[in-house]
């Protein structure tokens, strides 16, 4: 392992005789001191620890709340006080439900049994190695967080991905869901939004399967061969209405402390907001095949058919029948985030936070997510703790956290962030990273002010093949260009600079981020690596096959570790808050922009003239106050202060319709999306229904947020 970090060396004397010719960097009067704690910090992140880290988180299955997961969190809080920060290890109380028995069967019409499972994950042994996890004894059964219990029968109906797109056709093709049991695949929108549209048109039951055509053989070769999902691997994730409101079901809004009193939980019985109502369960292609293939009705529309080898139809009719037999234990469970802090001492700023994290529950073992995430980090809070030691001190409070049960709802994440609300109004900025490393292709996304931040860092970081991460980011990036299959973050973008550049993708859900940004408004990053990666949230993502495919001599791990620890480094230190606003109000009109044409489309009227003319001012305002930023006085508090104060200004107290935790005006996630980010979401939604009322009404309220924020960017001092 000595040879990873003479492999890096060069690269990193390389980078590092960049940065010293480097005179400016933006948020910074004199970068000088700074680029020689950059250069303390770059070498100690350490591929051959991140892979000790990695091996120890993920040697056996830590399912939030379990006595494995507690174990995990020991671990961290104890590097965390090696490193030097003051640590802490917070209990919450939160509603979670467990396995106690998952039966699920399909008979023919004439009774026969097409199918009974889940069946266990395994692959052959002797096949290419086979895996050495797959038969570890305290693997759940593959099972949705949130699923009630439930004990349902019905036939069944296929709606490919479960969009509404694909429930309004099935509707279209006079295919009634109606007490019905659908099989959706996954892919496409979250999988909590396939349960909550199939709850609305009226099914009894859900099954969400991976077809072989999303990560499966047809994407290459499977596990563990290659790196793509075996017939026998299995989605297991949280099927929680998280676009509604991510975090404890029974506490929207407040922190689920172990002390909170049963009278401030919604009661179980009234309990409709993020939850389900209806029994849902993942299988694998192995089991779905059989039901799939009996399915008569219709054929499916063409672009519906997966990669299993049979014609796929619609069903609706009595020549499938499942049975579904779930058992849940839905109870309080306690869960454990670790807070480490190191204290800012500045006096004008050291009670502005600085906060990262990453979470550390899995469905199983959760090698690439989220332990990837989480040996990086660690990696990062390693560099910072030999800072510590040479004597550097933080400007700015810095708080990490390890964030537990993401994987049920973002929901350590949340109740820290609702339990420290009126603090993380001065919190300048949440980084996150969560599926560190699945591969070498570096991502990010970001708040529009934060974009060129995470462009500058990656520029000051080594690459495993060669030059800087930005300069390999933004080949693979120009490579992907006009290919269909790239990733939504593989496109260029042109900068607030006016050049072509590497994009940097827009926050959805589906991590941490979510309470940070789009409930509090603090402006937020998201980091990774990807790679081909077909195992996600099944047994096989585990060491083994994190060793054989995403990052053998863990070298990403230590690139995502020297980004992260950059990140917090440089917004920790800065003199002024770097952030673009000009570039942020450029991106709105874009939106505002985009916008109108889909309502022209849908024939809706709509007057977006005022809503255009807020985000010109917010533009001009931004434009401005960079001007400011690049010659700072010499007490810039009030300055930061302002250019703080203006991502809050983004904020509707109101909520978005239908879901009012969500207060980002600019930014969340659909709500029949989940994961993917919808921009200026209360107007876009409204036209998508279509409601012109709503829409010109939600046009109104983003107008007064952009103006809220141009002011408080025009009296700043």
């Amino acid at each position: 392992m000595r040879a990873v970090r003479t492999l890096a060396s060069p690269l990193l004397f390389a980078a590092l005789t960049v940065s010293a010719q480097t005179p400016h960097v933006f948020g910074y009067r004199d970068f000088t001191q700074q680029a020689k704690w950059d250069a303390a910090f770059l070498p100690v992140p350490d591929a051959a620890l991140a892979g000790q880290h990695l091996k120890i988180l993920t040697a056996t299955p830590h399912w939030a709340s379990s006595q494995q997961d507690y174990a995990t969190a020991v671990y961290v809080a104890d590097k965390f006080k090696a490193a030097g920060l003051e640590t802490r290890i917070v209990p919450y109380r939160v509603l979670l439900n467990k396995p106690v028995k998952i039966s699920i069967e399909a008979f023919n019409a004439n009774g026969e049994k097409l199918m009974s499972g889940p069946s266990p994950e395994h692959v052959d042994p002797k096949k290419h190695g086979g895996d050495p996890f797959q038969d570890l004894p305290n693997i759940l059964p593959a099972f949705n967080g949130s699923s009630p219990s439930g004990d349902v029968t019905g036939e069944v109906v296929y709606a490919n991905y479960g969009s509404l797109a694909d429930f309004k056709k099935l509707a279209s093709l006079g295919i009634s869901v109606k007490d019905k049991i659908v099989l959706v695949r996954y892919g496409s929108n979250f999988r909590g939004v396939k349960v909550y549209l199939a709850q609305q048109y009226g099914a009894k039951g859900v099954l969400i399967y991976s077809d072989p055509a999303d990560d499966g053989y047809f994407r290459g070769d499977i596990y563990p061969k290659g790196p793509f999902r075996p017939e026998s691997g299995v989605q297991r994730g949280s099927v929680q209405f998280l676009p509604i409101y991510p975090g404890d079901p029974q506490t929207p809004g407040v922190a689920s402390t172990p002390d909170l009193p049963d009278s401030k939980r919604i009661p179980l019985a009234d309990l409709k907001g993020n939850e389900p109502s209806i029994p849902s369960n993942p299988l694998s292609y192995k089991d779905a095949a059989p039901i799939l293939k009996c399915l008569d009705g219709p054929v499916s529309p063409r672009d519906w058919q997966g990669a299993l080898p049979f014609t796929y139809h619609l069903g609706g009719t009595s020549r499938v029948t499942v049975h579904m037999h779930l058992e849940q234990d839905t109870a309080l469970r306690t869960i454990w985030d670790v807070i480490g802090t190191i204290e800012g001492t500045d006096a004008s700023q050291k009670d502005d936070w600085v906060v990262a994290g990453n979470h550390r529950d899995a469905w199983v073992f959760g090698a690439v997510d989220p332990s990837s995430g989480t040996a990086a980090m660690l990696e990062a809070i390693h560099g910072l703790g030999e800072l510590l030691k040479q004597g550097w001190r933080p400007k700015r409070r810095i708080v990490i956290g390890s964030w537990d049960a993401e994987e049920e709802g973002l929901i350590g994440s949340t109740e820290w962030a609702e339990q420290h609300a009126s603090d993380l109004a001065r919190a300048v900025a949440y980084f996150n990273t969560d599926v560190g490393v699945s591969g070498p292709d570096f991502k990010a996304a970001a708040v529009p002010s934060l974009k060129q931040f995470v462009r500058e860092v990656s520029m000051r970081v080594p690459s495993p093949r060669g030059g800087t991460v930005y300069q390999q980011w933004k080949t693979v990036q120009e490579t992907d260009a006009g290919n269909h299959t790239a990733s939504t973050l593989g496109a260029t973008h042109i900068s607030s600079l006016g050049e072509e550049d590497v994009r940097v993708g827009d926050l959805g859900s589906g991590s941490d981020y979510t309470p940070f940004l789009q409930h509090l408004g603090v402006p937020s990053t998201d980091i990774g690596s990807e790679g081909p990666y077909g195992v996600y949230h099944s047994v096989f993502d585990n060491y083994n096959w994190f060793t054989k495919f995403a990052d053998p001599t863990f070298v990403y791990e230590q690139q995502q570790a020297r980004i992260f620890g950059l990140e917090i480094l440089h917004m920790a230190d800065a003199d002024v808050l770097p952030y673009d606003y000009q570039l942020y109000g450029k991106e709105i009109a874009g939106y505002l922009e985009s916008a109108r044409r889909r309502a022209a489309t849908s024939h809706l009227t709509l007057d977006f003239a005022p809503a255009l003319e807020a985000a010109r001012r917010f533009e001009s305002a931004g434009a401005a106050i960079r001007d400011r930023q690049l010659s700072p006085p010499p007490n810039p508090a009030s300055l930061n202060r302002a250019l703080r104060d203006a991502e809050t200004s983004l904020l509707n107290p109101e909520g978005l319709p239908h879901r009012s935790w969500y207060k980002h005006t600019i930014y969340a996630p659909g709500e029949y999306t989940g994961y993917a980010a919808v921009v200026i979401p209360g107007v876009n939604e409204a036209i998508s229904e279509p409601d012109a009322a709503r829409a010109n009404a939600q046009l109104a309220q983003l107008t007064q947020a952009l103006n809220r924020a141009s002011a408080v960017l025009e009296a700043a001092k």
